[in-house]
């Protein structure tokens, strides 16, 4: 069954032909045990596998062998099953770019279109590792290899799940909190591994999220019960696998090193590749200050590093001096005629120190006896800075 056109999607290609080493690049999986190479078969379940190795009716190689802890290699080993050969099937891996309205199951009795129809593969049965909500697009592992996709779902492999999420409001610091902190549900506890803010866009906010185990519309449901509904929803990673720039409804086959990674993790539980810029664990020896924006009907936040409340504008004719005197250039210019009206803003002058500060003239180096603009005596050489002290010291005559 195919998805129709009408919904959007790009059409799938055609899947290429890889060869083993590509698809089973990690020489130890070939080797496991006999009972499981007979139930990867296809041959029956573990359980009567195991049942038909004790009753004598495999051979390993010419040789009988009735321990179902045998190790076989899955690629060189003889094995038969009453005289007939076995051999595994050819396991492939893909990735699917999702689209929304798409169901990750393998049986809909309302016909529904499916993720596996858009991955035509012919004589494969093929699953898909975990699932996706209809409404959730994004990145999603389909393959036919049954013990990989079991264990890559299951929570005790604690493979992390990262999503872009489009959500209503601009969340504040102590929400973004309470999503990392969790919160309880029926079906038990709920809290991302991490959260982050990408950008901001009118009265909505992109986030970045990651869960370490995938429940029944967990994401929407944490975030409508702090406040922010969901408008879209997107996976972009799945442990060490990225989406990239896979078009919308497209797949493709994995790459021999991505299923290396696949299985280095769940064996370690690492990454084979590095955190990049942006991403969680990424720390960086020095940031930038960004300029914060203000959100709809809120007051300005103060820029990065400030504790003190926001800083005001100077009054007209009023420059803020630069260096050792910045406490006391709010207190210089009450020196001449306007000393009724001091400039708002500004500091008083440092107790135990003079209000002309040590080795400076009473209107500051290269400063004007009236501030306004930049006249002959506010010039920067020492002829203005002789000019300013004979300015400040005139004016202290009584």
């Amino acid at each position: 069954m195919r998805v129709p056109e009408s919904r959007g999607m790009a059409p799938s290609a055609p899947a290429p032909d890889v060869d083993a080493a590509q698809t089973d690049p990690d020489e130890d999986s070939a080797v496991m045990r006999l009972q499981k190479f007979l139930a990867m078969s296809g041959v029956d379940s573990r359980r009567n596998s195991e049942q038909y190795i004790r009753d004598g009716r495999v051979t390993v190689d010419g040789e009988v062998v009735t321990d179902p802890a045998r190790s076989v290699h899955a690629e060189t080993s003889d094995v038969r099953l009453d005289a007939e050969r076995l051999r595994l099937p050819r396991f492939r891996y893909f990735l699917l770019h999702k689209p929304r309205g798409v169901l990750c199951t393998n049986r809909d009795p309302d016909g529904r279109p499916r993720a596996i129809d858009l991955i035509p593969v012919a004589d494969q049965r093929l699953f898909t590792v975990g699932r996706l909500d209809e409404n959730t697009s994004g990145l999603l592992l389909v393959t036919n290899d049954g013990d990989l996709a079991q264990r890559l779902a299951h929570p005790r492999f604690e493979v992390v799940r990262r999503y872009r999420c489009h959500v209503a409001g601009w969340p504040p610091p102590e929400v973004l909190t309470q999503l990392r902190e969790g919160m309880y549900f029926a079906e038990g506890f709920f809290r991302f591994r991490g959260v982050r803010v990408v950008k901001h866009q009118g009265r909505s906010t992109v986030l970045e999220l990651e869960l370490q185990e995938g429940r029944n519309r967990e994401i929407r449901r944490l975030l409508a019960r702090v406040g922010h509904k969901v408008i879209e929803l997107e996976r972009i990673a799945f442990g060490p696998i990225v989406l990239g720039s896979l078009p919308y409804g497209r797949f493709r086959e994995l790459h021999a090193n991505e299923i290396r990674d696949l299985k280095r993790f769940l064996a370690t539980g690492e990454l084979a590749i590095q955190p990049r810029r942006g991403s969680f664990g990424y720390r960086p020896g020095k940031t930038r200050n960004k300029r914060r924006r203000t959100p709809p009907g809120g007051q300005p936040a103060t820029a990065a590093g400030r504790t003190g409340p926001p800083r005001e504008h100077a009054a007209p004719g009023f420059r803020t001096s630069r260096g050792a005197g910045d406490e006391q250039s709010g207190t210089r210019r009450s020196r001449g005629a306007a000393a009724a009206e001091p400039p708002r803003g500004r500091r008083s002058a440092a107790p135990g120190r003079g209000a002309q500060g040590p080795g400076r003239g009473a209107q500051g180096p290269g400063r004007g006896a009236q501030g306004p603009g930049r006249g002959a005596q506010a010039s920067r050489g020492p002829r203005g800075q002789q000019a300013a002290g004979n300015k400040g010291r005139n004016r202290r005559k009584p």
